[in-house]
């Protein structure tokens, strides 16, 4: 498993798409879960296709990552 930079790529895209759901009408309670399942899929299907494990622990970090950065920006907006 190789994890390359432009695999970071993932975390703003994930954020946007959780953004775009929340738009639509999702509850924000339920955005931490919609992002790491995003980030899961993305580790899955993008980044390890060939290693369904290290897709899962990749997109697991992915999903969190998108989740605190959004949270930390924010908080840091906010004060």
């Amino acid at each position: 498993m190789t994890f390359e930079i432009y695999d970071v790529a993932l975390v703003p895209i994930i954020m946007g798409v959780v953004q775009v759901f929340k738009q639509i009408g999702l509850p924000k309670r339920f955005s931490p879960l919609l992002a790491l399942l995003l980030g899961i899929a993305g580790g899955i299907f993008y980044v390890c296709p060939t290693d369904i494990k290290s897709g899962i622990m990749v997109g697991i970090v992915l999903g969190l990552s998108a989740t605190g950065l959004y949270s930390g920006s924010k908080n840091m907006i906010e004060k």
